[in-house]
């Protein structure tokens, strides 16, 4: 539940976590920078305040007593402060200015020259500050009246700045561009292994990955070549010693053959050459697997509605009272890029097992959204044992139980067919059918 939302991509996960960092680096930067505007605007403030109240002193300091209240009710000083005298302390209602605002405001008030020393005040009193939006200062005069003043505070403006959020969002998506274009090009080197990891599943000649980049990534990439390598000589030395075995077999099986024909017993001579011509389909059918297993046949567009009506076709010539059971469903065309003999060769071998096994043949062609084709072949037989569905595919094992190669084969035909889809990057899975029969599915990319 905690990390339901997290994402699963490596360079999803990178990116996010280094703009989740660059967010709190700029929420730190903009705090930074608003509490800095913050001291430069109460600095700035504090400055023309004390600049303007003690010039109203200085006036009414050096001004005679007589007249100090018409000098004082002359005095313009714009409509954010105002002056006045009195016998006593201004009598208010707020409490004393804090003091971090009050002390900056007596320092740049002592920092404004008076002219003469005999007119300083001698008491000073400043209530209010910026939580009520204005100052309130008292001054006490060498003969004891006050001078009063009140003074507005304009609002502190952290942002107040024209050009700051063009340059903030400017600064924002150049580093999030940044960011993204830097995890791609981290990231692309892991992409390039997965793919030809793939590649490797797919075809075990497949090229070699570039030896290239940063240090890590080229050992990486010699490490997977070099494991590349191993796969591919153990494959080649397997396939080769299998193959060599078939061959090698088949001089000792003619002469078996043709010293059979001396046996005088006529059923044991007949005895003898079937179980001959048993295992010379399946050493032919060993030697087909080593073919396959080293096909270098080139991967060439083809029609494969066509190639499926086709087989059909002929499987309806072979066997001329299931013409009513052969049926095709899907596109007239759909082009795909594959090897047309060794695809053709499996869904043959798919097709006869539906005939043979199922007494008829239902195939589909469809598309998988835009990245996979799907053969379904269907058929009405009994179906296979639920624990023998992933057997099939083992080489030499025959679900038939009577050994009869007319009906049951070799056991090599669907090893083959799994063999080859997935050298083209598909597959092919078997199923039961709920209402009865098998399902061979064949998957293809486009």
């Amino acid at each position: 539940m905690k990390f339901r939302f997290w994402p699963r991509s490596l360079a999803t996960r990178t990116a996010l976590v280094l703009l989740l960092g660059l967010a709190i680096v700029q929420m730190a930067g903009l705090t930074i920078h608003a509490l800095d505007r913050l001291d430069v605007q109460r600095l700035g403030q504090a400055r023309d305040i004390a600049i303007r109240v003690v010039g109203i002193y200085r006036t009414v300091a050096l001004t005679d007593p007589e007249r100090r209240a018409a000098v004082v009710a002359d005095l313009h000083r714009g409509p954010d402060l105002q002056s006045s005298l009195s016998a006593s302390p201004p009598q208010v209602d707020l409490p004393a200015m804090p003091v971090p605002e009050q002390r900056l405001l007596r320092i740049n008030m002592n920092m404004v020259p008076l002219g003469a020393p005999q007119v300083r005040w001698r008491e000073l009193v400043i209530y209010g500050g910026h939580g009520w939006h204005k100052a309130i200062i008292g001054m006490r005069l060498p003969d004891g009246e006050w001078v009063n003043v009140t003074a507005e505070l304009q609002p502190l403006r952290p942002w107040h700045s024209p050009t700051f959020l063009g340059a903030f969002v400017l600064m924002t998506v150049a580093a999030a561009v940044l960011t993204l274009w830097a995890v791609r090009r981290l990231i692309a080197p892991v992409r390039a292994l997965a793919e030809a990891a793939e590649a490797l599943g797919r075809d075990v000649n497949a090229a070699p990955l570039p030896e290239a980049g940063p240090t890590e990534v080229a050992v990486a990439a010699v490490a997977f070549n070099t494991m590349a390598g191993r796969i591919r000589r153990f494959v080649q030395d397997r396939t080769e010693l299998l193959t060599a075995i078939g061959h090698d077999l088949r001089t000792p099986i003619t002469r078996l053959k043709l010293r059979a024909e001396f046996v005088d017993d006529d059923e044991l001579r007949v005895k003898i050459l079937a179980d001959l011509e048993e295992l010379e389909a399946m050493v032919s059918a060993t030697l087909a697997f080593g073919r396959d297993a080293r096909t270098t046949e080139p991967v060439s567009p083809l029609d494969l509605a066509e190639l499926l009506r086709t087989i059909l076709d002929e499987t309806g010539d072979a066997n001329p009272d299931m013409l009513d059971k052969l049926r095709y469903d899907g596109p007239a065309h759909m082009t795909v890029r594959a090897r047309s003999l060794a695809l053709k060769r499996v869904l043959v071998n798919l097709v006869t097992n539906a005939v043979n096994y199922g007494g008829s043949a239902l195939v589909r062609l469809s598309s998988d959204g835009e990245r996979m084709v799907v053969v379904d072949i269907e058929d009405d037989g009994p179906g296979i044992p639920p624990g023998d569905l992933d057997r099939v595919f083992e080489p030499f094992y025959r679900g038939e139980p009577s050994r009869n190669r007319e009906t049951g084969g070799v056991g090599l035909g669907l090893p083959i067919a799994r063999n080859i889809m997935r050298a083209h990057g598909g597959d092919v899975t078997i199923a039961n059918r709920p209402s009865g029969g098998v399902k061979a599915t064949v998957t293809l990319p486009v």
